[in-house]
């Protein structure tokens, strides 16, 4: 078995390259829908967060009112770092339970773990090889732009407070660069399955 962690920057293009993989035969493990679960009532980080931050994130279905906490961490790094702090295990934890589970029914499987904080949570020890997805920060600026319909300054805030490509880089495995169209993706991204296939 083959883990790759896949992350990369906003609007790198992450989610289009899992995708792509997925339809190669990678098992897909989207982290982001993991953080949605972990939210859910019942899940050890719901009981966790509305324990750290009060009842008053907490809506009467049991579910986090996510403006409410939203407006708890933003802009204080240190309840930022509380909330993550909570999150990401349970999120690693679950990721970890996945991928046990397609070991043991595909041993030869290639799995995928797309996670855009996979470097910041430090989760490399769970991947036998970190993908990098990156563009330049214009170009993603310009990408988000288009596809979220929100402003450049808003969008640039959001690059600023994630890690720079030169420090992705120095922690990756594979680049990929996705600065040209999706289709040169599509060949970046099968040279490196074939690469893979061989070794699986």
């Amino acid at each position: 078995m083959i883990v790759i962690g896949l992350t990369g920057g906003i609007a790198s293009g992450k989610s289009t390259a899992a995708r792509y993989l997925q339809g190669k035969g990678a098992h897909l493990i989207d982290a982001d829908q993991l953080g949605h679960r972990a939210y859910e009532p019942g899940m050890p980080a719901n009981r966790a967060i509305v324990e750290s931050f009060g009842d008053d994130i907490r809506n009467d279905d049991g579910t986090i009112d996510r403006r409410a906490l939203g407006a708890k961490v933003f802009g204080d790094a240190a309840a930022l770092k509380r909330l993550t702090d909570i999150v990401w295990p349970e999120i690693r934890r679950m990721a970890e339970a996945q991928i046990a589970h397609i070991k043991a029914d595909a041993p030869d499987a290639i799995v995928v773990l797309e996670a855009a904080v996979l470097l910041e949570a430090g989760w490399e020890s769970v991947v036998d090889q970190v993908w990098v997805v990156l563009v330049e920060p214009q170009v993603a600026v310009e990408r988000a732009m288009n596809r979220d319909g929100v402003d450049a300054q808003a969008v640039r805030k959001r690059l600023d407070a994630q890690l720079g490509n030169a420090q992705r880089v120095a922690r990756a495995s594979v680049v990929i660069d996705n600065s040209a169209d999706e289709q040169r993706l599509h060949s970046l991204l099968d040279r490196q399955w074939s690469s893979l296939e061989v070794v699986s």
